[in-house]
């Protein structure tokens, strides 16, 4: 499979996407290292384990739907994207992959900055004591209290989105009497190989101040005329779950162009660029991600080779891992409750929870992988798709995925790679009650996000 695009079927239709696999795996019990995080095991039983930890223990203690977080593989990952850039770098861990305050306490430990871009994200971030001047914030409509908070927090950066923006963050900035370091989004008008909804470097949507007709060199004439900020650096975001470096070589040469530019106007160089993150990770055995050092590597030398083809000192880099840090440190561990064949078609094997705990499949077409956990089997493999409980044809966990032909109701199921955006996005669609996270970790297991309960649900209704 190409590195360019990932995978993604029609909704409904042919029994398999055109492309896909069409031969079973040679061993259904096999765990892909690629997919799964790194303490991930199986035993002579074929009960699969996370930190020493057996999915029949963690199903007893914390039931399902749950998902299971690997702190020494997200420990790892923090240390490997730092490692990789070294000290001449910025790594900001995208909060809105998954942000709790535990999490945030292992990124101040691990030495990472964080990305936040809501008010919410931000109180999460402040409550667990992250440094203000480790925050960035984005968002392409910030609030005014929300801006209000950082200033006065004094985060590190704002990501200007917009002139009115621009006009907003320098107005609260005086009235608190701070200067705020600041950056400019730009839309540099790149269209990465992803899906619709998460390419985000095309000029055609929401984000950012278009390269186009000079939008964004206006930009950076009106900031550097406001005394309430200060300008750091240019940014640039392409998209999400990429794994071709060409998109992040084209915004880099047009970002480093509209430093010369401001350089040649205002005889400033401006000493930061933020070409934001999107790396893709392996949801199945044909994802081919990139490792950190690879990313780094193939980052810097194009932004050294573009500044000294324009003159400019290189500046400081800053890079937004979020999905790729926690995204396969993750999995969400279902019961399989009603298994049912459709002769000719497929089986519709039916677990306890579904697009209320992962949307991503209905909303980006997204694939997965799935395993069977709590057994070893022998049969014979079938063409499955893992469906939830809602009331809805959509609800649909795995689409393509071949499982043991003995599954059966009280089997233990896992989807991997489910670290990112899944909890995150989840819903009390059917009034389902979103799942606990539960960090893993040297044979201990415990809760950093508790299960919501029925008494959660009926709090907000007043009635």
């Amino acid at each position: 499979m190409s590195r360019s695009a990932h995978p993604a079927g029609p909704r409904h239709a042919d029994v398999l996407p055109e492309g896909h696999y069409t031969a079973p795996p040679a061993d259904l019990n096999s765990l892909d290292p690629r997919v799964w995080s790194r303490t991930v095991r199986r035993d002579e039983d074929g009960v699969v384990s996370v930190g020493g930890i057996s999915v029949a223990d963690l199903k007893e203690e914390f039931g399902t739907p749950a998902y299971f977080l690997d702190e020494d593989d997200f420990r790892a990952r923090c240390r490997a994207w730092k490692d990789a850039f070294g000290e001449e770098a910025d790594v900001f861990y995208a909060g809105k992959a998954f942000l709790s305050r535990a999490i945030v306490r292992w990124l101040h430990e691990e030495g990472m900055n964080l990305d936040v871009c809501s008010g919410g994200e931000l109180a999460t971030a402040l409550a667990a004591g992250m440094p203000a001047e480790r925050i960035a914030l984005h968002g392409n409509n910030k609030s005014d209290g929300e801006i209000r908070r950082a200033v006065e927090a004094g985060v590190g950066r704002i990501v200007l989105d917009s002139f009115q923006e621009i006009a907003r963050v320098a107005h609260i900035a005086d009235e608190l009497g701070k200067r705020q370091p600041v950056q400019i989004r730009v839309t540099v008008g790149v269209e990465a190989h992803t899906h619709e909804f998460i390419a985000t470097a095309h000029e055609d949507q929401k984000f950012g101040i278009a390269l186009a007709d000079g939008q964004a060199a206006e930009a950076v004439r009106r900031v550097l005329k406001l005394d309430g900020l200060e300008l750091t650096g240019i940014h640039s975001h392409i998209g999400s779950q990429i794994f071709d470096m060409a998109g992040f070589e084209v915004s880099a040469r047009r970002v480093v162009q509209l430093l010369a530019d401001v350089r040649e106007e205002h005889g400033v160089e401006l000493p930061e660029i933020d070409l934001g993150g999107g790396l893709g990770i392996a949801y199945t055995p044909d994802d081919d991600p990139r490792e950190p050092h690879e990313i780094a590597k193939a980052l810097g030398e194009i932004v050294r080779h573009e500044c000294e083809a324009a003159g400019l000192r290189v500046p400081r880099l800053s890079v937004e891992p979020g999905r790729a840090i926690v995204g396969p440190t993750a999995f969400t561990l279902y019961e399989v409750g009603t298994v049912k064949e459709l002769e000719g078609l497929r089986t519709y094997v039916s677990v306890d929870g579904g697009m209320s705990d992962n949307i991503r499949t209905a909303l980006y077409d997204a694939e997965y992988s799935v395993a069977l956990v709590s057994r070893r089997s022998e049969a014979a493999p079938m063409l499955s798709r893992v469906v939830g409980k809602h009331c809805e044809s959509g609800d649909i966990v795995v689409r393509d995925a071949f499982l043991p032909s003995d599954v059966a109701p009280g089997d233990l199921l896992a989807v991997p790679a489910t670290g990112a955006y899944c909890r995150s996005m989840a819903s009390n669609y059917n009034h389902a009650l979103r799942p606990p996270v539960v960090a893993v970790r040297q044979g201990e297991a415990r809760v950093i996000v508790r299960r919501e309960t029925e008494e959660d649900l009926l709090r907000l209704d007043v009635g």
